[in-house]
């Protein structure tokens, strides 16, 4: 059964790979590298080997998808691709794709050119030329119906052309591609028509740094919006992608046809990088599981510094060096300006430093000139000196006692001044002091008085509180008793009906953990593992209890629905017949009533959810259960086997020939087959070859029916095997080595009642 599902998901998948039912085996160029803003961005866009690149990679990419199922999509591609000049990106990769039975093999050859309109605006034209082989890998094709085309595939070499235009800004980029715009087939030396891989695919790209702090300084975020307009679908895709300098990337994106995905990626090196990328197919393509890409990649140094590209500083885990600060050439021209500028200051200062010299000898023959005529005049000084010091010595001696009077003075006033300044302070404490007691006392008695009112309406609150129970727990008339004592019942109820619920959610849980036990043991028995008995209970007993809490139940949700209904018409009585409305009664009731009904709401809800559960446990376990038949069934085909051999020996010992010969009316051929050849595979006890079938039954009684009348009309040597994987008898006499000579036993076969439905089946092991 699983071979059959993984063949019928292959050929949906080859279904969407073939332009006609006159081309078998050609297949369109899809890369399926659409996850990654880092390496072999060529295959996005072919002007991407240049756009926002500054280096040259060497790239081994590898993805599996739909790693649910055997012989599922497998991509291998090797490139070389990235910035090789100013205005010039290129790129070379070798590819294998495998679809299950479809198979290609190629390489693509990438060129883009840019020119350059303004400082920050660029125009880039580039161009995807792909050529490969595709065909079918007949050795991968597993199938138990004939498929004559299978026979007869060739293998296809094809050429495509892929171009596209990027317009780019300091931030943003822009551009169309078009994809297999021209795909030539040279086996049939013409161009491909109807390709439904053919498409217009525009772009938006946005590339910037984040300005801020710590890890994710000058981080460079790169998000890419595309949109792939085909001929019966338009597919459409988000991508970002966060780079932090310590050498570190995450991207995560999305698809409309293929899902989400995401991504992380490191430099292990400067030079060495990996890339891993996860893809969660969603929707109708949900079974198929998920997808898994990796990327190995080496990136070789640029010495140069190119315009328009990212000029990050790359750096690895285990490199150690630290970031350089990026270089432009306008930098560099800068700098070659300062070297010359410093060579002209170098040979100025030269000049001046021979005109100072001379002024230094001019000046020390005026200084020494000064110094004498200094000294003349030191002299002099040194004898007014000596008279100004006696009389500065008597004017000290008048000026200190001047000074000592005059600090008594000042001394007399500061102690005063300090006197005065110390009462003032205290009186200023005495004074805030008694502010503060002030305050503090106004404040005690705000609070109180608060308190007191928080109190009253607190005592308030609770005197309106009573009244409205009073008013509802004490009915005054008939009406409002009523009313009481059905929503009073309908409160205790609530206890019995959540009471039962839990109860038949334990029950479901039971029954899905027994669910559980038998996948399991039949899973390891398909393991060859056996697993020792469970204790036995009584599933009679289990389903009676089972129903007589449902039965339960729906008795309580009933009556409690029923007086919850009840209650609300009381309601709405009260509420049209009370003249004087009362308020309190009536939005209490309502609010009881609206409850109620949200309640039981929950409640049947509950147990509609709960019956679907156990109806999901109970198909799920007639499931398992039969897969543990069949499976005994499986382990007792020896047993099979040695019954029909038995079978059969005994019918040609036992059936005597017939004496008036049987017309073909009264033989049952059973299932009807095809006029095509049927192929096989792993059937037990029965060699490869071509076997003429005269009769297939899946009834044992049939068979043995159909073997006598063969044997009684002459044909002794009549034989038949079993295929488990059809769980049918197929009757023959006649088997061939060779296609050719099976085909020579159809045409000429005799003319006899048991050859009129006569098919040819070939056997694989």
């Amino acid at each position: 059964m699983k071979t059959h599902l993984l063949v019928l998901v292959l050929c949906i998948c080859a279904i969407q790979m073939f332009y006609s039912q006159e081309d078998d085996g050609v297949v369109s160029l899809s890369l399926p590298v659409r996850n990654s803003l880092t390496f072999n961005r060529y295959s996005i866009n072919p002007t991407f080997s240049f756009v926002r690149e500054q280096n040259k990679y060497i790239s081994f990419f590898n993805k599996r998808e739909w790693v649910q199922f055997d012989d599922a999509p497998l991509t291998y591609l090797g490139s070389y691709s990235g910035r090789f000049g100013e205005n010039i990106g290129a790129g070379i990769g070798v590819f294998q794709q495998n679809y299950g039975v479809l198979t290609t093999f190629g390489g693509v050859v990438n060129f883009a050119y840019n020119v350059r309109l303004e400082r920050d605006s660029n125009l880039t034209f580039g161009l995807n030329v792909g050529a490969y082989k595709s065909g079918v890998n007949t050795g991968n094709v597993i199938t138990n119906f004939d498929d004559p085309s299978l026979q007869n595939v060739p293998e296809n070499f094809l050429l495509t052309i892929n171009p596209g235009i990027n317009y780019g800004l300091a931030f943003l980029d822009f551009g169309v591609s078009l994809n297999n715009l021209a795909v030539y087939n040279f086996n049939s030396s013409e161009m491909i028509q109807d390709n439904p891989e053919q498409s217009i695919q525009g772009h938006l790209m946005y590339t910037g740094y984040m300005n801020t702090r710590g890890f994710f300084d000058e981080s460079k975020f790169s998000g890419l919006i595309k949109s792939e307009f085909k001929k019966d679908e338009t597919v459409l895709s988000a991508m970002a992608m966060l780079t932090v300098p310590k050498g570190i990337w995450a991207q995560v994106g999305y698809n409309t046809v293929f899902g989400v995905s995401g991504g992380v990626g490191l430099n292990i090196t400067s030079e060495i990088a990996i890339e891993y990328n996860f893809e969660k197919a969603l929707g109708d393509l949900d079974n198929f599981g998920s997808s898994h890409e990796i990327t190995l990649a080496y990136r070789f140094k640029n010495r140069e510094n190119y315009d328009y590209s990212s000029g990050d500083e790359v750096t690895g885990l285990i490199s150690g060096n630290k970031r350089k600060p990026r270089i432009s050439k306008i930098s560099k021209e800068k700098a070659e300006a300062n070297r010359k500028s410093s060579a002209e200051r170098k040979a100025r200062l030269a000049e001046e430093q021979k005109a100072k010299e001379e002024t230094d000898a001019q000046a020390k023959l005026l200084a020494e000139q000064k110094a004498k005529e200094a000294a003349d005049v030191q002299a002099k000084l040194l004898a007014e000196q000596k008279a100004k010091e006696a009389a500065d010595a008597q004017a000290k001696l008048l000026a200190e006692q001047k000074a000592k009077e005059a600090a008594d003075a000042q001394a007399k006033l500061l102690a005063e001044q300090k006197a005065k300044e110390a009462a003032d302070a205290q009186a200023k404490l005495l004074a805030e002091q008694k502010a503060k007691e002030a305050a503090d006392a106004q404040a005690k008695l705000l609070a109180e008085q608060k308190a007191k009112e928080a109190a009253d309406t607190q005592a308030k609150l609770l005197a309106e509180q009573k009244a409205k129970e009073e008013l509802i727990l004490n009915p005054k008339d008939d009406l409002e008793k009523s009313m009481l004592a059905l929503a009073q019942q309908t409160e205790d109820s609530k206890a019995t009906q959540n009471e039962l619920l839990k109860q038949f959610d334990d029950i479901v849980e039971i029954k899905n953990k027994d669910l559980k036990d038998l996948k399991e043991e039949n899973d390891l028995s398909e393991q060859g593992i056996s697993v020792g008995p469970k204790p036995f209970k009584s599933i009679t007993a289990e389903n009676n209890a089972l129903e007589a809490i449902k039965s339960d139940l729906d008795d309580v949700i009933k009556t409690r629905t029923d007086k919850i209904k009840k209650l609300k018409d009381l309601y709405d009585d009260k509420f049209q017949a009370d003249t004087i409305t009362n308020d309190v009664v009536l939005l209490h009731y309502k609010k009881t009533i609206e409850r109620l009904q949200s309640e039981q709401i929950k409640a049947t809800d509950a147990r509609t959810n709960l019956e679907t559960r156990l109806e999901d446990i109970r198909i799920a376990t007639e499931f398992e259960r039969r897969r543990r038949i069949k499976r005994a069934a499986f382990d007792n085909e020896e047993e099979r086997f040695s019954q029909d051999r038995a079978a059969l020996q005994n019918i040609k010992q036992t059936t005597n020939q017939v004496s008036v010969p049987l017309r073909s009316e009264d033989f049952d051929f059973g299932e009807e087959q095809s006029s095509n050849i049927q192929i096989l595979e792993n059937v037990k006890n029965v060699d490869d070859g071509y076997y003429l079938i005269i009769a297939v039954h899946n009834d044992v009684d049939k068979r043995n029916d159909f073997v006598k009348k063969v044997v009684a009309s002459g044909q002794s040597d009549v034989d038949f095997f079993y295929d488990i994987n059809t769980s049918k008898y197929y009757i023959y006499y006649k088997k061939f080595d060779s296609i050719e000579a099976a085909n020579e036993g159809l045409k000429s076969k005799e003319n006899k009642p048991y050859n009129e439905k006569m098919s040819l089946v070939k056997i694989e092991n």
